[in-house]
């Protein structure tokens, strides 16, 4: 093996992280291991993380023999890294679990290496968008605004919700609605229709693994979402506002409010993009907030493949079907739509998964997919969603190339669009102007 390869990472008891100049790093897909490349991968990008893997032995291949080896014995573990926004991994971190070892908290485990001085991940930018990019929230003036608005919607408890979110859980929606620009979150509901593996806010005790982000823990009223969106669509920048938190359940379990809501909205001002992420598991409800001004949804799906999307959301009520009906709707009705896929290798690059994404792809026509890293101890999801592989794994990267070449006009990213540009923005206020 030559010098392309990236050197293998390990961590010891105190969490120093180091290199072992005589082992390659590897990178996992499905049940395929293999050496990792520095013509392969990119520098680790600024704002990502390393994380140390208790319980779990660093796996690589010899520097002399190309065999694969397991590091350690107790005396070291692996080591993963979990990426910034916008960027989607390619291969997870292998290694080798040890009996006890805890379950991970959710979070996605990318495989990383060491070359000449740098940490390097197998990863791609999917969307160019800055809007997430840690160098984006100056903090010093991002805690001066959060104080001015604390006391200036002191009645508001969504504003105060999403005050605390962008101040102590760091939440980047948070706190661009703070900084008056881009995307901005309306979270509403409090209940859900699934029971997601990697739910962020709710976690049953015997999941052993806690929940990120705390869920709502009030219904706000249609004054409060106004209070925050009409302001946030008629100033900021690319405005767009975002039911469907990470810190609440599902917001079509609270469609009347929201139906309610978006009228008001679009009541005051005809500016911006609302937008939801959603299971999409109620299609009639979509159709109805289609109806009062709802402009786009994104939809959340780990596979096409009804056994493996059921083992994963455990949805109540619904089935992949309905899934599959939303999409079609937003088609029908000339909306947006956004497929808000979780990647995973091994199971989104499986041939049987990309043969099912291509049919439900090829039916729906949705207008975006959103490569978003499925944040989960991998082993717990292999143990509960598998088996579910139908051969070698084709690559990430292959997946989304192939997809590329085979839907043209399908848009690749991260992030939720704003679908208004600057002249129909323009064109819209001087609209609202005239008007008033």
């Amino acid at each position: 093996m030559g010098s392309d390869y990236l050197t293998l990472l390990a961590a010891d008891a105190a969490g120093d992280v180091f290199d072992l100049p005589g082992v390659h790093a590897a990178g996992r897909s499905g049940d395929t291991v293999t050496p990792l490349r520095r013509s392969e991968c990119i520098p680790l990008p600024k704002g990502s993380e390393l994380f140390q893997l208790p319980g779990r032995l660093p796996i690589g291949f010899e520097k002399e023999s190309g065999e694969p080896v397991e590091v350690g014995g107790g005396e070291v573990t692996a080591v993963a890294a979990f990426l910034a926004p916008a960027h989607t991994q390619l291969l997870t971190a292998p290694y080798d679990t040890l009996r006890g070892a805890p379950r991970l908290p959710l979070f996605a485990y990318t495989a990383v290496g060491w070359h000449r001085g740098r940490f390097y991940v197998p990863a791609r930018r999917v969307d160019p968008d800055r809007r997430q990019d840690i160098d984006q929230f100056p903090l010093n003036r991002l805690r001066q605004r959060a104080r001015r608005l604390k006391e200036r919607h002191e009645g508001n408890r969504l504003w105060q919700h999403l005050l605390d979110c962008a101040l102590c859980s760091g939440c980047p929606a948070a706190r661009n609605l703070v900084l008056g620009r881009w995307e901005a979150p309306l979270p509403t509901s409090r209940s859900c229709n699934a029971r997601c593996l990697g739910c962020l806010s709710l976690q049953p005790p015997s999941s052993a693994c806690p929940a990120t982000q705390e869920r709502i823990s009030f219904t706000p009223t249609v004054g409060e979402i106004v209070e925050i969106a009409v302001p946030h669509l008629e100033k900021a920048p690319r405005a767009v506002v975002s039911f469907g938190q990470g810190c609440e359940g599902e917001p079509l379990t609270a469609a009347d409010l929201i139906e309610e809501a978006v009228r008001a909205i679009r009541r005051r001002t005809p500016m911006g993009t609302i937008n939801m992420n959603t299971n999409a598991g109620s299609p009639g409800k979509i159709e109805r907030l289609f109806s009062a001004g709802l402009d786009s949804i994104r939809v959340s799906l780990n596979s096409a493949r009804e056994e493996v999307y059921t083992a994963y959301f455990r949805p109540k009520g619904y089935g992949l079907e309905a899934v599959e009906e939303s999409l079609l709707l937003a088609r029908r009705m000339r909306r947006f739509s956004s497929i808000n896929y979780f990647v995973f290798p091994g199971v989104t690059d499986d041939p049987g998964e990309y043969h099912a994404f291509t049919g439900l792809l090829t039916a729906a026509r949705p207008d975006l997919i959103q490569w978003r890293n499925l944040n989960l101890d991998p082993e717990w999801y292999w143990e509960t969603a598998g088996p579910f592989s139908s051969g070698r794994p084709l690559g990430i990267a292959t997946v989304m190339d192939r997809l590329r070449e085979r839907f043209p006009a399908l848009r690749h990213g991260y992030y939720n669009p704003p679908l208004r540009g600057p002249m129909a923005y323009e064109a819209a206020r001087r609209k609202k102007v005239s008007r008033s």
